[in-house]
């Protein structure tokens, strides 16, 4: 298979922009909000390692989308339709998982919205491997960092309940 280099730059960027968006709202609620009046676990990792996970999953995720993308061009399958629309809907609540959490400033939003972004991946993953094995498994390491960004906003929401 022969990379077209045009595509995956675009679905990594088209990926990325789902960061970068949740990144305004994310990082003056980091300094005013997060870091110093929110209790956090212990297991809650610095915010230079999460920054750097979020970067090799919406690469993965750019990858995945180039897969799903090169592969409809060639077969035309009408069930990559819901794969993308699925694809585009979690990049979206991605995003809006940041204006949840840190615009909000509410644990308790961002808790509702990282099970509906969960259940969106999950969907994702399971109609993209209908197509698409190889594009599934990229994102098999979001589904699990959104699984522990889950439960990390959950004791979040549940340490600072006053």
């Amino acid at each position: 298979m022969k990379i077209e280099w045009i595509k995956l730059v675009l679905a990594i960027i088209i990926c990325n922009l789902a960061g970068i968006i949740g990144s305004v709202f994310t990082f003056q609620n980091i300094h005013d909000w997060y870091n110093p009046i929110l209790v956090k676990p212990s297991f809650a990792p610095p915010g230079s390692v999460i920054g750097i996970i979020w970067t090799v999953l919406y690469f993965f995720m750019g990858v995945s989308l180039y897969l799903l993308w090169t592969d409809y061009e060639e077969k035309k399958d009408n069930r990559y339709k819901t794969v993308f629309m699925l694809f585009a809907a979690q990049l979206i609540m991605n995003a809006a998982w940041s204006f949840l959490f840190f615009e909000m400033q509410s644990p308790f939003a961002g808790l509702i919205g990282i099970v509906i972004l969960w259940i969106l991946i999950m969907a994702t993953i399971i109609k993209a491997n209908e197509v698409n094995r190889n594009a599934a498994l990229l994102l098999l390491p979001y589904i699990l960092w959104v699984t522990f960004a889950g439960f990390l906003n959950f004791t979040i929401w549940q340490l600072n309940l006053y």
